[in-house]
């Protein structure tokens, strides 16, 4: 792992905790840091998404019988579901081991992002657009994985690490605000095709921009025993399971919104406040978890993320309507982004000598199938809004009292 310091190491002094971190080259020392190379792609992955998923509320979306197409979107998210549940657990380890493996996949997503962007655009009005948009999905999703597993090569310790986890969600919400300015002014001038196909030059020019990752190993070695065992500690199985939960009602809402906001008629510019609601939720809760960690322990902080989002579902269930969803969107957002980064804390405190790369990796896989499970109940199931809050509240505080439960078992000794 380079240079061999206390940081980089566990505490037996014996193994790196994940992959060499990437310095500059002394020979080109005013070449942008490999954490800056991500950086720059994150804002183009994320900026084009954002370009997508506004030419397509815009046009598509409020264009389809939902009532003929929930089948299908039932269909496509269940075929989500197979690259996550199946193929990620049988590839990652293999692509984690080959050098570069990572930044490949990240590209090939970039790339297949622009390509299916361009499809859509002309197949907008057939039935290719379904596995079209969810190919889109698939991608977005691997992306995710990819980026969690080369994180760890850009920074050189765990607490860096926090640092620059945080900065990516603030990027992310900062690129999907200004994104959003080009991305209406399309829309206005020519409609959804033109939103999307500025999203197919957004993923083109991260495409280029993926290219100039470092190179990294992620894991040169199989997963050993110590590392296996660290992983499935109670703590870290517990904190799992909370941050799966609040990604899946994260899912829920999103799609539940969607379909309710259809079904009622609304107007666009509200679907659009919705989610700037969520990605300010997202940006704040970059902002604030960096200060609570400085006074607070991680599992507090997914408990309280984990009372908020219950409370916030309550109250919303009563406001209802678009200052509820509004507002219940950018509470998750907070939450979420709060509990993923003390989730990240926990399994960096309780698994010293587990791979950075790979296991972060390996839950954020988990939490992507969570997400898509989440997404497809309002799907199969049509709920209302108000009842859709109120389900979030109980889930919320069926899953608090669950962790905090497991929690006293943890100190008591019991697990």
């Amino acid at each position: 792992m380079g240079k061999v310091t206390p940081e980089s190491t566990s505490p037996s002094g014996k193994s790196p905790r994940g992959p060499a971190p990437v310095g500059r080259d002394p020979r080109r020392p005013w070449a942008p840091s490999p954490f800056t190379r991500l950086a720059r792609t994150h804002a183009a992955s994320v900026s084009g998404d954002a370009l997508f998923a506004i030419g397509l509320a815009g046009s598509v979306f409020f264009s389809l019988d939902f009532t003929s197409a929930r089948w299908r979107v039932a269909l496509y998210l269940l075929l989500t579901i197979a690259p996550f549940a199946i193929a990620a657990p049988l590839i990652g380890p293999a692509i984690d081991r080959i050098k570069g493996g990572r930044r490949w996949i990240i590209v090939g997503s970039m790339l297949l992002r622009a390509l299916l962007a361009f499809f859509v655009v002309r197949h907008m009005d057939s039935l290719l657009f379904y596995p079209e948009a969810f190919g889109m999905l698939i991608m977005q999703k691997i992306y995710s994985i990819s980026k969690s597993a080369v994180i760890p090569s850009t920074v050189h310790s765990d607490k860096e690490l926090v640092h620059a986890n945080s900065k990516l969600t603030t990027l992310s919400s900062i690129a999907v605000v200004i994104a959003a300015v080009p991305g209406g002014i399309l829309y206005a001038i020519g409609g959804g095709k033109a939103t999307v196909a500025l999203g197919a030059v957004v993923f083109a020019v991260g495409t280029i921009l993926a290219l100039q990752l470092p190179p990294t190993t992620v894991a040169a070695e199989p997963e050993g025993e110590a590392e296996r065992e660290e992983l499935r500690s109670a703590g870290i199985t517990h904190a799992s399971t909370a941050m799966s939960l609040i990604r899946g009602m994260v899912g829920f809402l999103s799609f539940m919104l969607a379909f309710d906001f259809k079904n009622a008629g609304a107007p666009l510019w509200q679907l659009g406040l919705v989610a700037a609601t969520a990605q300010l939720g997202f940006f704040l809760g970059s902002l604030v978890v960096p200060r609570l960690r400085q006074v607070t322990s991680e599992e507090r902080i997914l408990v309280t993320s984990l009372f908020v989002i219950s409370v916030a579902g309550v109250i919303t269930a009563f406001i209802g309507g678009l200052a509820g969803a509004a507002l219940l969107s950018m509470m998750l957002g907070v939450t979420s982004c709060s509990a993923k980064q003390a989730f990240d804390s926990i399994v960096q405190r309780d698994a010293p000598d587990a791979n950075r790369g790979r296991t972060f990796a390996k839950f954020e896989t988990r939490f992507q199938l969570v997400w898509v499970i989440g997404a497809l109940l309002p799907i199969i199931l049509p709920i209302p809004a108000s009842l859709g809050f109120g389900l979030i509240a109980i889930a919320a505080s069926i899953a608090v009292a669950l962790y905090l439960v497991g929690l006293r078992n943890v100190r008591a000794g019991r697990l």
